[in-house]
């Protein structure tokens, strides 16, 4: 049997783990983290992964970060979507660009969350999301 509708192609075997997108699950996880290393040579700080499979419809993993400055989260942001074309992926939306002090990247599977300091600590996604399990992304 083989179903290809609005999130891709079923082929009506339920062996492997799939995301909202249809991938399987481990790519979302290899794109999460890759996008945490990118925000780290960028030099975003306290980067975390959480995984909220389980926990929310919304996706699969957020990669919070900390940025220094506007101009860095830009590039990290940019960087993260430059790697993410290599792999056939492209954002599904980007939310702060232009202010950059929240800056969002929906990849639907993985939503990138970069912030400066101030907004980090008063949206603190972490807490809010504090059943989320964090991923090791080193």
């Amino acid at each position: 049997m083989l179903f290809t509708g609005y999130r891709g192609t079923w082929s009506g075997k339920m062996s492997e783990a799939r995301t909202k997108t249809g991938k399987p699950k481990n790519e979302a996880l290899a794109f999460a983290r890759q996008a945490a290393r990118i925000a780290a040579d960028n030099h975003a700080e306290d980067l975390v992964i959480l995984d909220l499979r389980g926990l929310s419809s919304v996706a699969d993993f957020f990669v919070i970060g900390t940025g220094t400055s506007d101009r860095q989260m830009r590039a990290t942001c940019d960087d993260i979507e430059e790697y993410a074309r290599t792999i056939g992926e492209k954002p599904f939306g980007v939310s702060g660009y232009e202010t950059a002090t929240w800056l969002l990247a929906d990849y639907v599977d993985v939503v990138i969350h970069l912030f400066d300091a101030e907004k980090r600590k008063y949206y603190d996604l972490e807490l809010l999301w504090g059943d989320a399990p964090r991923v090791d992304w080193r």
